[in-house]
């Protein structure tokens, strides 16, 4: 374990202010570089101050700030928060990475281990900073981490037992410029080249190509809709070994999209901790799915309202049109991190009835799909809400799946989906019948 006599955190967010704690409980002299508090100027008197034995960078710095330019110049190391957290550890870790699903899998994951009798702590990207969790779980026999591409940029020396990455879309791309980046940036989930031995899940599909860029030493597990996998998801059960070992009918993830993905790889990642298929069973059966993630609010006039406002891109978009039954009201838009609409078509043509269309996305968006069904421009989620309201029949589904970034018209995606959650409450309080 590395220890420090002064660092410099850089951010002072939740993960910052946790970083600085576990920092300063072990004796470590700590300044906090802010940018809401200092200037440039203010930054680079800190740095000329020197000293530092290393950088602790909040996942908001990206590579080609200035501030993360002058610190590498300067010669200090840097470290994502995360590292820092999972290095004070004492227990075994399970991390998982990928475009979209994340957050549902590591609570999944903790609360298996949990239900098989395993102390367990969840944090990372997850909301829950790594250092945070450690702090107040240092007895914590697991540490279930989510983990995101900006945390594995700056990672040096991280590594998990049990690595998972559930799938590579296109996101996040205006940071890291390319798919190629954004894959081989992923792909350090699985650690350095010193990790021989750990468990490396992956996609059926994707395991040739990490294979060859990881290297060899690895116990390589894959997952997914296909029999040839490990670990495969078919009509509501997850196979090992030709056998039914996980059945996830009557569950949240009993769907192709969430068994062939998190249900398959869930499964695997209980056999590679050494748990039974029954406690993720047991887990999957009490499982809370969380907010704004496929969460169903109720229905009004026989209409289900789902709340999926973290789908951010539009591979999440589509697995949400595939998760969700009858005909969908969809409502898009947002902030786009993409400008290619057209690969979303079909599942848009088969599932979809209408499309009602929000914030700076709106144009790009009914041009690419008006005429696959019909789109209708209406600016705000309220004026949307209220035309898809106005256009669905008992027996459908009005779906908030934006496929974009919230950041033109909300603070985050939470606050884009408690908006339509309380637009779905003032409904049903006007009149609507709910259940």
């Amino acid at each position: 374990m590395q220890t420090f006599k002064k660092v410099l955190v850089l951010g002072y967010g939740r993960s910052g202010k946790a970083a600085e704690r576990l920092l300063q409980a072990e004796g470590v002299q700590t300044v906090v570089a802010a940018r809401e508090t200092i200037g440039d100027d203010g930054f680079g008197r800190i740095l000329a101050a020197g000293g530092f034995d290393a950088c602790i960078a909040s996942p908001g710095f990206g590579p080609a700030h200035p501030w993360m330019a002058a610190v590498h110049g300067a010669g200090i190391p840097v470290l994502p928060e995360l590292e820092l957290g999972w290095s004070r550890h004492r227990g075994r870790t399970v991390a998982v990475t990928g475009s979209n699903g994340k957050s549902t899998a590591v609570k999944w994951i903790c609360e298996t281990l949990q239900a098989a009798g395993k102390t367990a702590a969840i944090g990372g990207n997850y909301g829950i900073p790594a250092c945070e969790a450690v702090l107040d779980h240092p007895a914590a026999e697991w540490l279930v981490l989510e983990v995101s591409s900006f945390q594995l940029e700056t990672v040096r020396d991280f590594r998990a037992d049990v690595a998972i990455l559930l799938n590579v879309l296109p996101n996040h791309l205006d940071r890291h410029g390319s798919m190629d980046v954004y894959r081989r940036t992923k792909a350090r989930i699985f650690g350095p080249s010193s990790s021989a031995g750990d468990a490396c899940l992956v996609p059926i599909g994707l395991a040739g190509t990490f294979r060859d860029e990881v290297g060899p030493g690895r116990r390589w597990i894959t997952f997914g809709a296909q029999e040839e996998a490990d670990f495969s998801y078919g009509s509501g059960f997850v196979h090992h070994h030709g056998g039914a070992v996980l059945d996830l009918r009557g569950t949240p993830f009993e769907s192709p999209v969430l068994g062939g993905c998190t249900g398959a790889a869930v499964a695997g990642a209980a056999w590679a901790c050494g748990v039974p298929f029954s406690a993720a069973e047991t887990a999957a059966r009490g499982f809370c799915p969380l907010p704004h993630r496929l969460q169903r609010l109720g229905e009004a006039g026989g209409v289900a309202f789902v709340d999926d406002s973290k789908a951010t891109n539009l591979a999440a978009m589509a697995a949400a049109l595939q998760a969700c039954r009858g005909r969908i009201h969809l409502l898009a838009g947002g902030l786009p991190k993409e400008s290619d609409y057209t690969f979303v078509k079909e599942i848009l043509a088969e599932r979809v009835r209408s499309i009602y269309l929000i914030g700076q996305a709106s144009r790009a968006m009914y041009q690419a799909w008006n005429g696959v069904c019909p789109c209708v421009e209406c600016g705000t989620l309220e004026q949307a809400f209220s035309a898809a309201r106005n256009a669905a029949r008992s027996g459908d589904t009005i779906l908030l799946s934006p496929g974009c970034a919230s950041f033109d018209q909300f603070r985050s995606f939470e606050e884009r989906g408690e908006r339509f959650a309380a637009l779905f409450r003032q409904m049903v309080q006007a009149g609507g019948d709910a259940m």
